[in-house]
């Protein structure tokens, strides 16, 4: 089944095509800055790609009625308009991607792939929220947890990569890009992420703050009188990278520090703080890990990030070839001879992982 991948991101729209053995024939990226993009570039993009059997598309959030991926209906569209606040920067643009594109096609199956299937059967205790019952049982609260295709065709690809398919291999995914977050991935199964009710938690990311305090949302609600929108706009928005640095572009940042600039210095190191901190979190979480790896944005072409995140990791046995990892572009093992844990570099496939949640839910395939 050839399947049309939509990847409505925070920043950006992917488009691609995927035939039966998993080969991407055909793709494109778009700018979509706020979730927003260009109506007819996204149907030229689809009238190019040809012999479309079926559409996937990347949803970030199921809210607590979906459990996994399920073909879409009005009565499904319907309840993700409803849940829309729950991930602001991505609901929108993944909505407005399927509204186009069944237009575009009509008679074409669709399949709403939800990123938070991926890690549904984490563990109660990393899954769990230490707040008044009502809230969990009445209202769903609970931590779902994000970027489920990105960790899982990373989890896949490591055992891949290093000749170990089938096993218990213990994994640390780190998707880093414009929204990012790390996950433990223990013989295929997601134990654990930074990432919880919301996109919100977890990283300091682009333009979203990343874990604060909880008093701290209270106490700015109270004494600068700020609403709910107002609240949101500004963890999600305005903060992160760009309240740092001024600016939510990594890659300016890491020009920012080479230019001994004081701002873009302790965004860096705000940034790998928390990242090294989740790493190893997340390595706690499974007893150990076998392997760290980088995708994403970020996670594929900084290597400065991913040098200066490694070193501060070596006590969990990880050490990269600063050679290696200066070359890196794409599938690649970056560590050093010494290394007791494999470090590597791989290209994200988030529209490979939707296709496979296609064909099982139109083949009617049960979940493994």
């Amino acid at each position: 089944m050839r399947v049309l991948c939509l990847n409505a991101g925070s920043s950006s729209l992917k488009v691609s095509l995927v035939d039966p053995d998993d080969t991407v024939v055909a793709e494109q990226d778009f700018d979509a800055p706020g979730g927003h993009f260009d109506d007819a570039q996204l149907g030229a993009a689809v009238r190019a790609m040809e012999g479309v059997e079926a559409v996937g598309h990347r949803v970030v959030h199921s809210g607590p009625r979906y459990s996994a991926s399920i073909r879409i209906d009005a009565e499904v569209i319907s309840y993700l308009l409803s849940i829309t606040d729950l991930a602001p920067l991505h609901m929108p643009a993944a909505l407005a991607g399927i509204a186009a594109v069944r237009l575009l096609l009509p008679r074409v199956p669709s399949v709403a792939c939800f990123d938070t299937a991926f890690h549904s059967r984490m563990p109660a205790s990393a899954s769990t929220y230490a707040i008044p019952q009502e809230w969990r049982q009445e209202h769903g609260i609970r931590r779902y947890g994000f970027h489920g295709f990105s960790h899982a065709y990373s989890a896949r690809r490591a055992a891949e990569m290093l000749d170990s398919p089938g096993t218990g291999l213990k994994v640390v995914a780190c998707h880093l890009g414009s929204g990012a977050s790390v996950a433990a991935v223990w013989g295929g199964r997601s134990m654990d992420t930074t990432m919880g009710f919301t996109p919100l938690e977890g990283l300091v990311m682009g333009t979203r703050s990343g874990s604060v305090d909880p008093g701290l949302v209270l106490w700015l609600q109270k004494h600068l009188e700020m609403s709910a929108s107002d609240m949101s706009e500004a963890l999600d928005q305005r903060s992160g990278l760009q309240a740092l640095a001024g600016t939510s572009d990594m890659r300016e940042v890491l020009r920012g520090v080479s230019a001994a600039n004081d701002r873009a210095k302790l965004a860096l190191d705000v940034y790998i703080h928390r990242l090294r901190g989740c790493v190893a979190a997340m390595a706690a979480a499974m007893g150990g890990l076998d392997v760290l790896v980088f995708t994403g944005g970020v996670g594929e072409n900084a290597a400065a990030v991913r040098a200066a995140t490694v070193s501060g990791l070596r006590f969990l046995g990880l050490e990269i070839d600063p050679a290696l990892n200066a070359e890196a572009t794409t599938d690649a093992d970056i560590s050093a001879p010494s290394a007791s844990v494999a470090t590597l570099v791989v290209k994200a496939h988030e529209d490979i992982e939707v296709a496979r949640e296609v064909r099982r839910v139109l083949s009617s395939v049960p979940r493994t």
